[in-house]
């Protein structure tokens, strides 16, 4: 069974529109309620577990209530952190869930192959992410803006979501940070610390985070030309 836990909780302060951003519309429609419905066309997706501020959660039922062609869903609180939030989301899913999907509210546009790459490479691996090769030349530069590297591109992947984990490890990830106090910039790297291998399978360009109104620009036109 595959759970896929969306984090849906964020301030959104970089877009600028005094909400979450994830209740803003796109195309007509929340972008949180596209993405859900991305995953529900997907026949290996389960359930779906949005986790979002205690404040919005009336309204996103709402919204879900009246939305046909849902997969299973329900909605969870979150925390003060991302990775607390998939941790509350994570402890919501049902028992018999055996792969975990995580996947940000924001990226509406992921197509249903990254979704089933992403499931595959989970069941296979123990732990698998969506991903891109890094188009520009990437300059590690410290605090005075000084250049000190530049690592072979070839070696560079831009991350995405969904990132998928067996059950147990994305568990036993989730436990040791906090014990540790570790806070990490995604689920992977919470694995990564447990020496557990992250293998990457082919995202898409296409799969952008909304996060400034300049991608949200960028995300109707897309829209726009999948319909033309």
């Amino acid at each position: 069974m595959v759970s896929v836990i969306f984090p849906a909780a964020g301030q959104g302060r970089r877009m600028q529109a005094g909400k979450n951003k994830v209740l803003l519309e796109l195309a007509g429609q929340p972008i949180f309620l596209r993405t859900l419905l991305r995953f529900s066309a997907v026949p290996r997706v389960d359930e779906l577990i949005v986790v979002t501020g205690a404040d919005e959660m009336a309204y996103m039922q709402q919204v879900l209530e009246r939305t046909p062609g849902l997969k299973p869903w329900r909605i969870v609180a979150g925390g003060s952190e991302r990775q607390y939030s998939v941790a509350n989301g994570l402890a919501a899913a049902d028992a018999q869930a055996d792969i975990i999907l995580v996947h940000d509210a924001a990226r509406p546009l992921v197509s249903q192959a990254t979704i089933e790459a992403v499931i595959e490479g989970a069941c296979t691996y123990g732990a698998a992410i969506a991903a891109v090769p890094a188009k520009d030349t990437i300059k590690v530069v410290d605090s005075e803006g000084i250049v000190q590297s530049t690592p072979p591109r070839r070696t560079l992947w831009l991350v995405q979501t969904p990132q998928g984990f067996q059950r147990d490890i994305l568990l036993r990830a989730n436990e040791q940070a906090a014990q540790d106090g570790f806070l990490g910039t995604d689920d992977a790297s919470l694995v990564e610390r447990l020496g557990v291998p992250v293998h990457v399978v082919s995202g898409g360009y296409e799969n952008i985070k909304l996060t400034t109104p300049e991608d949200m620009r960028v995300a109707a036109a897309l829209l726009q030309d999948k319909t033309d």
